[in-house]
């Protein structure tokens, strides 16, 4: 372990100019508010907008998880993984720094990297493009405020994915003006700088920050730098309108290691994957990722006379993508563009008694215009060229949905109509003629009721939901790195039913869902020896379980705490899928663990210290549809200790520090599903350190 205790002369200057900029505003300053108190305890009340309607969470009839500033505050201001894990039925895996994927119920089966089958919003804009990628790894852990999941399909108003939707906040309404700059140094030769500056008046906020992430990783071949600017702003307009603004400009690069054999990680789990026959190690390719991203939008929430509303949002995204492997080096040119309209009506608006009926109407269009370019790699530099793809791809979508709530009762029913289409052609070097393949008239709809259960004077909100979910294949599935073109991919078609209960019994709160998800036309994984990727549908799959939250808070006068714990059963299995000569049917899917389990206890005391323990268990993961190869299962525990100081009630110092798989386990987080040759494993960091402090300041 090596703990920073420096930083270089870029970050020195950044200081300086912050610290001038606090100093120099102190003056006209206010009290800051504390926004790290605990906030589990309130957590059913936690206001979150899911289905184009904002609600409490313990009255939304749909499984949802919430990641906010508290559980992001557990843990170590470098990733959000470890906090997105501690959620039941939700798994975020990092194959290497910088490299993401996302899981809800098992749904990262199609995802060898990146973000698929999973829509992602970032504040109300839709970033995942119309190819069905999202570079979830272009925004830093700065980059959210808060993150709400939607667990199993939500295409009835989010279009097409059968796995869940995340929509994220970076900046809420809420939020006090004032500066911040941090530095957290720890193992591996991390070093990560934040600094912000919040303005505004009670007609607008405006926030401006910058991030960097530097580190040497923990695998031979594993360094990362990531730059995330940006800029958001929230604008009060006459007649209650809401004008928010998003830029943002990411610029990232990491390095590839390469996953493992059983024998290559058992003896150096560190180690990058080595040269084999035709094949150079990772680290001669200087296989990696470098890739910037430009993002650019506005929402815009416009009432229209006392019952009606309007929310629309217009967007443009580009990626420039380079990526040199062990197979090849790849160029890409990623640029797409894309809006979404809600016409809200609601009929019973101001009135103080009865039902509340609400109606939405709306549409979402994205097209994509993508260029690739595949030559050969030598030693991490574009060599003569393989191929030219010209890529178009449009999603668009129309739904309606309508909700009606009382006293005790809300349902909720919503249904869309979803068309996407790809149009490509192959230069390589003449044309090879342009090939399309459509994907229309697919039908997704939508409902759900919750009950309000009166037990004396305990309150149980319990709800069920049945949705339908399509999910066509991605562009990087009909198009893979492994080269063979396959437009013949059909896409996923399920149903899921959902049943779950929440209540609030003194102090204790609970969250339980169980669901059933039968998917027909499954798409899954495969890779070549040069680990180029490939896909197949694979028939049906079985797919139940349940996903438990529990916690416990205590308030005194100097002291909060909050127990909680966080519980996953899946059973995913292959209903029917033969491939050749083989018979999966009955096995597990890969890449789902059968059970895990998180767990932990915050306390604050004196307004001063924090302390957070974090334990998290996985059990077993099947890496292959045969399930001859399993990942073991591991336990990991984690502390962080922080403590807090206060000036004038203006200036707050933090500082804190935390280690993280404190029993230094061997595990793998993100392994290779169906990897060629038994290329599997891809090992996550041992036992780690890391100390930050924090200077903030607040103004009117």
């Amino acid at each position: 372990m090596q703990l920073l205790c420096h930083c270089n002369c870029s970050y020195m200057k950044k200081y300086a100019i912050i610290l001038f900029a606090l100093h120099a505003l102190a003056g006209r300053s206010q009290t800051i508010q504390d926004t790290s108190t605990t906030e589990a305890p309130s957590l059913p009340e936690v206001q979150i907008r899911v289905f184009d309607h904002a609600r409490k969470l313990k009255d939304i009839p749909a499984a949802v998880a919430y990641v906010g500033k508290s559980a992001l505050d557990r843990f170590s201001p470098s990733s959000i993984v470890p906090a997105v894990n501690t959620l039941p039925g939700v798994r975020m895996e990092e194959r290497s720094p910088g490299s993401y994927r996302f899981n809800i119920r098992g749904s990262s089966l199609r995802s060898p990297f990146g973000v698929r089958n999973v829509k992602v919003y970032y504040n109300d804009l839709p970033v995942t493009d119309p190819g069905g990628q999202t570079f979830l790894n272009q925004f830093g852990y700065y980059s959210f405020q808060n993150i709400t999941i939607i667990k199993g399909p939500g295409s009835s108003s989010y279009g097409a994915g059968t796995g869940g939707v995340l929509l994220t906040e970076n900046l809420t309404e809420q939020e006090q003006q004032g500066a911040l700059v941090s530095f957290t140094g720890g193992s591996f030769h991390t070093q990560n700088f934040y600094a912000s500056v919040i303005t505004g008046n009670s007609k607008m906020l405006s926030k401006v920050s910058f991030q960097r992430l530097e580190s040497d990783g923990y695998r031979n071949h594993s360094a990362s730098k990531r730059d995330v600017h940006s800029w958001t702003g929230l604008f009060r307009t006459g007649s209650n309108g809401l004008l928010k603004t998003s830029f943002v400009y990411g610029d990232l690069f990491y390095e590839t290691p390469g996953a493992l054999t059983r024998a290559e990680y058992e003896a150096n789990p560190k180690a990058s994957r080595p040269a084999a026959g035709a094949f150079p190690s990772a680290e001669n390719a200087k296989a990696s990722i470098r890739q910037k991203t430009f993002l650019a939008g506005v929402s815009y929430v416009q009432p229209l006379g006392l019952k009606w509303e309007n929310k629309s949002s217009v967007y443009g995204m580009f990626t420039d993508l380079r990526n040199p492997t062990i197979r090849n080096y790849e160029k890409s040119s990623l640029p797409h563009i894309g809006g979404r309209t809600v016409f809200s009506f609601s009929p019973f608006a101001g009135r103080s008694s009865g039902g509340q009926l609400l109606l939405n109407v709306g549409g979402e269009w994205q097209e994509g215009f993508n260029t690739i370019h595949v030559y050969q790699n030598f030693s991490g530099a574009a060599d003569s060229l393989q191929s030219i793809d010209e890529i178009n791809n449009r999603q668009q979508f129309v739904f309606t949905q309508v909700s009606f709530e009382n006293h005790d009762w809300s349902i909720m029913g919503g249904l869309s109509w979803n068309l996407s289409r790809l149009r490509f052609e192959r230069f390589d070097p003449a044309s090879s003629g342009r090939q399309s393949r459509k994907f229309d008239n697919e039908l997704a709809p939508r409902i759900a009721l919750l009950k309000k259960l009166h037990f004396g004077s305990t309150l149980v909100n319990a709800y069920t939901s049945i949705s339908k979910g399509f999910s066509p294949p991605t562009t990087a599935e009909l198009l893979p790195s492994g080269g063979a073109v396959n437009l013949d991919l059909d896409p996923e078609e399920g149903i899921n039913y959902d049943l779950g209960v929440r209540t609030s019994i003194g102090k204790f709160y609970l969250d339980v869902n169980a669901f059933v998800f039968s998917l027909n036309n499954t798409i899954v994984q495969r890779r070549d020896a040069g680990g180029g990727d490939y896909f197949v549908n694979a028939g049906k799959t079985s797919q139940f379980g349940t996903e438990t939250y529990l916690s416990y808070s205590l308030l005194s006068k100097k002291m909060e705490s909050l127990a909680w714990v966080s519980h996953t059963w899946h059973h995913f299995e292959y209903k029917k899928f033969v491939q050749i000569n083989n018979d999966h049917s009955g096995k597990r899917l890969p890449g789902v663990a059968p059970q895990s389990l998180a767990a932990g206890m915050d306390i604050k005391w004196n307004n001063h210290w924090k302390v957070a323990l974090t334990y998290s268990f996985s059990d077993r993961v099947p890496l292959n549809d045969a399930n001859t190869e399993y990942a073991s299962s591991y336990h990991l525990l984690g502390i962080r200790l922080g403590y807090q100081i206060r000036w004038h009630k203006v200036w707050r110092v933090a500082a804190f520090g935390g280690a993280e798989n404190l029993f230094d386990e061997n595990y793998s987080l993100g392994n290779d599903i169906n990897g060629f040759g038994g290329r599997y494993y891809n090992a996550a960091p041992g036992r780690n350190f890391y100390f930050s402090l924090l200077i903030e300041a607040g103004w009117k």
